[in-house]
């Protein structure tokens, strides 16, 4: 019974943790302040701003397309790659990425910039639809690129970088940080012919600005309403590639956009930092109730496949090993629960280690790119609670007094019968006992050794 209300506790807890993460999942990208959308009304969202492919007549020009919405990481490198190898394949006239973020992380972000300045075919970043914004890691991609564009009632900005631990950079090393990402975002733009003193103060000073003023300041090329006008203002453009000076020519092209595969679709959201927390709470909260009851299998087993996934997506992240650390510590405070008898104080003391941990997870001082308070608070409550439950259903379990077994029969009344037995529950046992005892004489059992009564006269 015990292992059963333990498993289901454990389901339930699974399930709350499945469902807050994919609440967060589905919503998009938003600036502090603004509504989440439901996974619904986000398709519905997209698909009606979302401008349609080019309705002229199929012919022999193609042009791919792809959307990049959310923060910028592992998996949008490995996405732009495959993209521009079948860009390549394919001979298309150029990639358009509809782009929408609030920034990224580092080395994805160089490794990005990278491919997109030795791409063979033309790429165009394009900030839309309306609402989208390229912050941080979205400068230097939208300056890399061939051709920049935004969608009206856009912006594009903030792009200082932050040190190890979130804060700004101003020490000594990291204003070599911030000079080395200034000489970068510098090169991109004399290699575009764009503003430069602009993207210096975009990194120094984390400045933006709105679609209209990137075009008057010469920080983008073109600002287009849809994306039709997107490829009107982009015919007859030159720009140059590896092998060369070449003019874009979107004449009768065809559209095609590039989808998630599955495998892509499921590292993104293994990669995403809070789903990283979420992970790393299940596999720890797996554990704990399979030490709290050995055999349950259904708690280990998850756990350590989460435990396996999250230590992946942390292959991928910034990770701050201390919040690493303070998880850790968390894990064995619930389990060191089992032993000591600290009146919930334990269990209070993991809740707050591992809320701790969830906010210093990730190394970056961008909302967007920290695990959300909302899941921090969700999941170290609903851990928190779980355990607590647990800990009840155990304890209880361990005071609780033997209703079978040789055990179950310490304590109870019997009558002595005659050749060294005794009647206990409809039962005849045999007995031995430190004192003389006479036929029906009442006795308490004291002990059982095999088949064997101890007893003592009441």
């Amino acid at each position: 019974m015990r292992q059963k209300l333990i498993l289901a506790l454990f389901g339930l807890s699974l399930t709350g943790l499945i469902v807050s993460s994919t609440l967060r999942i589905v919503a998009s990208a938003q600036p502090k302040g603004e509504l989440i959308d439901s996974a619904a009304n986000l398709v519905k969202r997209m698909s009606d701003q979302a401008p349609r492919a080019v309705t002229a007549e199929p012919g022999n020009k193609l042009i791919l397309r792809m959307y990049i919405d959310g923060a910028i990481g592992a998996v949008t490198d490995d996405r732009i790659a495959d993209a521009i190898k079948q860009a390549t394949e394919e001979g298309a006239e150029l990639i358009v990425i509809y782009l929408d973020t609030p920034g990224g992380f580092t080395k994805p972000t160089w490794s990005i910039t990278k491919r997109i300045l030795n791409s063979p075919v033309p790429i165009c970043i394009y900030i839309a639809p309306s609402g989208a914004r390229a912050g941080s890691a979205g400068v230097y991609m939208t300056y890399a690129a061939h051709f920049a564009a935004m969608a009206y009632s856009t912006n594009i900005g903030a792009a200082h970088p932050v040190g190890a631990e979130g804060q700004k950079i101003d020490s000594v090393m990291n204003e070599k940080i911030t000079n080395d990402a200034v000489a970068q975002i510098k090169a991109f733009a004399d290699r575009r012919h764009r503003n430069a003193k602009w993207a210096e103060e975009a990194v120094r000073q984390s400045v933006s600005i709105t679609d209209r003023e990137a075009l008057d300041s010469n920080v983008i090329d073109i600002r287009a309403e849809d994306y039709d006008d997107l490829l009107r203002q982009l015919n007859g453009r030159k720009t140059e590639v590896p092998a060369g000076e070449v003019t874009i020519n979107t004449v009768g092209a065809r559209t095609k956009d590039i989808k998630h595969t599955f495998a892509q679709k499921m590292l993104e959201i293994i990669t995403s930092p809070d789903v990283a927390f979420i992970l790393f709470s299940i596999g720890g909260l797996g554990i704990v109730l399979e030490l709290y009851n050995p055999g349950a299998i259904l708690p280990g087993v998850v756990g350590a496949i989460c435990l396996i996934l999250a230590f992946y997506s942390f292959q991928t992240l910034p990770i701050n090993y201390a919040g690493v650390l303070l998880i850790i510590l968390a894990i064995v405070l619930f389990i060191a629960e089992i032993k000591v008898v600290s009146h919930g104080l334990l269990t209070i003391g993991g809740v707050v280690s591992l809320f701790l941990g969830g906010m210093m997870l990730i190394k970056t001082s961008n909302p967007a790119l920290q695990v959300s308070i909302s899941i921090l608070v969700t999941i170290s409550i609903l851990v928190g609670v779980t355990v607590a439950i647990v800990i009840w259903l155990v304890t209880r379990a361990a005071r609780h007094a033997p209703w079978s077994g040789d055990k179950a029969l310490i304590g109870k009344k019997g009558v002595v019968h005659q050749d060294g037995f005794v009647y206990v529950d409809g039962a005849l046992w045999k007995m031995i006992s430190d004192e003389p005892l006479e036929i029906g004489a009442h006795v308490e059992i004291t002990g059982v050794d095999h088949l064997t009564l101890k007893v003592k006269k009441l």
